[in-house]
């Protein structure tokens, strides 16, 4: 990709404090190319081993160079997770994934095991070490003994509130990076530390491979009458007894950033391109300075739960009811060229994710701008044949597009750029079940 189309523009707005940077998940490329479009200063992905999200894309270690090209070329860092309880067979082929991504030039390891620690020292000198939320770092002096083990920056347990980090900050050394998550899904166990999938499918959430037991539906059993069974909070969608709602911090990044965090975290790397753009474009262009009730609305566009400040100003919050997701709008596609007409409109070519009709209202995420509107108007399908070796081009006009992954046209009044994404609205997805 072009520098140009993948960077995106940022307009960024002074300020007399320092700004947190803004990391985000990269699950997959596709991840990792649209938050850095949208603004992300670094991005956290994994490879195919010691990350706790393993249902993610993920990356290769042959893939690592090329993400970090990327990166690198807008000036955006990335960091690895290496944070899966580490047993004695994974530290035997540590080493090697450590100097293979030393060698691909990332800039940080995200670890919580002590070992893991120890051998990034030797093994990948040159990398920076973050210690993991798995961790559980919730005070100044273990804090100042992971920066003493040789640690650049401490992710903060999740269970902290606002003052506890301030207090953390005051008291823990001066060049040690704090982090915390802002936005993004909870779990019901203490820093993500959880038995349950384990227990119940021999499946460890330690080890990346989490299917989130405390999001399905349960009910009480009393053991001496095990036909009979009793619904705890329960409505027509069931009962989410250990379901925790989703952190969103958007309107709160000043208490954070005063705290003294130095970097802010969107958890998700089991998500979808098209939520990681909107996610960092609401939290980068408040970051420069846009109102957050501007971009309220775009939260509510993903797939979500019910949002609240996790554990920043209080006890964390339950969602005991369902249902248990959800979303206002669809990815209607991605813009793959635009070019201006003879009647001085804009012909706009996208790659198709989710179908949309003729008058259809569109809206365009764009990096640094407000989201804009245009009626789909003069939808045209693309299609290429091969006639003895000599590609053909034609459009046919449709009054829907509807074919997944095909190239469509449309007309549009403003000029839209590469990678800008086009969402329609869905009211069938507003409310629904996982």
């Amino acid at each position: 990709l072009a520098r140009l189309d993948l960077c995106g523009k940022r307009a960024l707005v002074p300020s007399s404090r320092k700004k947190p940077e803004l990391l985000a998940p990269a699950g997959g490329i596709d991840q990792l190319e649209y938050a850095i479009h949208f603004g992300a200063d670094a991005v956290y992905l994994a490879c195919d081993r010691f990350g706790l999200r393993q249902r993610a894309a993920n990356f290769s270690l042959d893939e690592i160079p090329r993400a970090v090209e990327l990166a690198h070329a807008c000036e955006a860092k990335v960091y690895v997770t290496l944070n899966a309880a580490m047993t004695g067979d994974d530290v035997a082929v540590l080493p090697a994934y450590l100097e293979a991504l030393s060698a691909a030039g990332i800039d940080a390891v995200i670890v919580s095991d002590l070992g893991a620690v120890r051998l990034a020292l030797r093994h990948a000198p040159d990398v920076a070490i973050h210690i993991s939320t798995q961790a559980s770092c919730m005070n100044a002096e273990a804090a100042a003994m992971w920066h003493e083990l040789g640690a650049k920056r401490i992710v903060c347990a999740r269970e902290m509130s606002v003052a506890d980090i301030a207090a953390l900050r005051a008291a823990a050394p001066k060049d040690l990076e704090l982090e915390a998550f802002v936005h993004g899904a909870m779990c019901m166990a203490v820093s993500g530390r959880c038995l349950i999938s384990d227990h119940l499918n021999g499946r460890s959430a330690n080890r990346g491979h989490c299917t989130q037991p405390c999001r399905w539906t349960y009910s009480l059993v009393e053991e001496t009458r095990p036909d009979e069974r009793f619904p705890v909070e329960e409505d027509e969608g069931g009962s989410f007894i250990l379901s925790s709602k989703d952190l969103n911090m958007l309107h709160h990044l000043d208490d954070l950033a005063n705290a003294g965090v130095d970097s802010i975290k969107i958890e998700g790397r089991v998500k979808k391109a098209y939520y990681v753009a909107t996610v960092v474009n609401a939290y980068r262009q408040v970051l420069d300075g846009a109102e957050p009730s501007d971009f309220d609305r775009d939260l509510e566009a993903v797939s979500h739960r019910p949002y609240s400040t996790g554990f920043f100003y209080g006890p964390a919050e339950q969602a005991p009811h369902g249902p248990e997701y959800a979303q206002t709008h669809a990815l209607a596609g991605t813009v793959l060229s635009c070019e201006q007409r003879d009647d001085g409109l804009y012909d706009v070519r996208i790659d198709l994710r989710n179908r949309f009709f003729e008058g259809d209202v569109l809206e365009v995420l764009s990096p640094g701008q407000p989201v804009r509107a245009l009626s789909a108007a003069r939808i045209r399908r693309i299609a290429v044949s091969e006639a003895e070796g000599n590609p053909c081009e034609w459009e046919e006009a449709v009054p829907v597009a509807d074919r997944a992954t095909t190239v469509y046209a449309i007309a549009s009044p403003f000029p839209l750029q590469p990678k800008d994404l086009l969402r329609v609205e869905r009211p069938d997805l507003s409310a629904r079940s996982s």
